[in-house]
Parts: structure tokens; C-alpha cells; sequence
């Protein structure tokens, strides 16, 4: 049987999302293949582990440049990221909390170009006087993962629609993040 190694690696995250304890053969079986095909691929747990961390660098890279946070003001460039992330914010959540992937030296440099380009969009939103200057882009960087992670797993518990994904993230960063005029 043909393996479709993007299909595989999607549904190894919204696997690994719900149950991260979840073994090699849980996901052969939610992907729909066998064990020996999945080993090939992946060696072993944290084999498939970082190829779900390239893969998910590579969709949120995608989302950054499809959100076009250049254009317009800071609040409707971030309702556009939020929207590109949310087909894979499963992945974001499971990478998010793994903390493997941030420990030691073997850090992913693509972690890295996320961070600067989401902070960078922050801090254009603060110079033009859009957002809060009292919190730092790098706060409000790890804000956005924290939020769309958890509103992820609520919706994948059930807990929230799927459909108010967008909204809530969205308004309630920037409930927080916005800078408040006064009169």
C-alpha cells in the first residue's frame, strides 16, 4: 500500500494531539497502514517526532506568508494568521508542548525564523501605535502558540465549535494585546 507521508503526518498529530502517549502502532493504525510501513518511514517515535516539527515549521512558515501580516492594520493581519493556522493548530498544540523539541542543542532553527517574523509583526503593530508598548513582542509571540494550542484542544474535547476557533483566539489576544486610547 502507497503511504501518503503528508496524510501520515497529519494524522499522527491530531493522534498525538489528543493521546501523546499514543504508541507507533496507535498511529500506524490511525493512518491506515501497518506497522513495518510506518517504520520505515519513521525509526521510531522521536524520528516521527521531528518530521511532524519540519512539517509543522513548513505550515506555519505557509500561514505567515499566506496571512500577509504586511498588509493593513495589525488586528486584521492577525485574524488572517489565526485563520491560516487554524488547519494546523492539532500540529501546533502537540509541538508546542513537546518539550524535547526545545531542549538542549539540537533546537530547529526554523523555530527561530517563526518567532522573529510573528515578534517582528508585534512590534510593527506597537510602532504604529496598534498594540500595547507595556508587552514585549516576544510575550505576545508566545501568547498567540499558547492560544491557538489551547482553543485546538478545546475544540478537539468538544469543550468549544470548531467555528469559534477564529473568533475567540483572535478577540481575546487582542482583548489583551490591544492598545486602549484615551479620551
Amino acid at each position: 500500500m502507497a503511504m501518503d507521508h503528508e496524510q501520515v503526518l497529519r494524522t499522527a498529530a491530531a493522534l498525538l494531539s489528543r493521546k501523546s502517549t499514543a504508541t507507533m502502532d496507535e498511529v500506524a493504525r490511525a493512518a491506515g497502514i501497518g506497522r513495518a510501513t510506518l517504520h520505515r518511514h519513521f525509526a521510531g517515535r522521536d524520528a516521527l517526532v521531528r518530521a511532524l516539527e519540519a512539517f509543522g515549521i513548513q505550515e506555519f512558515e505557509g500561514a505567515l506568508d499566506r496571512a500577509r501580516l504586511d498588509e493593513g492594520d495589525a488586528s486584521d493581519g492577525l485574524r488572517r494568521l489565526i485563520a491560516e493556522m487554524e488547519p494546523a493548530a492539532d500540529l501546533l498544540a502537540f509541538l508546542y508542548s513537546e518539550s524535547q523539541l526545545f531542549e538542549g542543542d539540537q533546537v530547529n532553527e526554523g523555530w527561530s525564523r517563526l518567532d522573529a517574523r510573528v515578534a517582528a509583526y508585534f512590534r510593527r503593530g506597537q510602532e504604529r501605535g496598534e498594540f500595547r508598548i507595556d508587552l514585549p513582542p516576544a510575550w505576545l509571540t508566545e501568547a498567540l502558540y499558547a492560544l491557538i494550542g489551547s482553543c485546538a484542544w478545546a475544540v478537539m474535547d468538544g469543550r468549544v465549535a470548531k467555528k469559534d476557533f477564529q473568533y475567540m483566539t483572535a478577540e481575546l489576544l487582542l482583548g489583551g494585546a490591544r492598545r486602549s486610547v484615551k479620551t
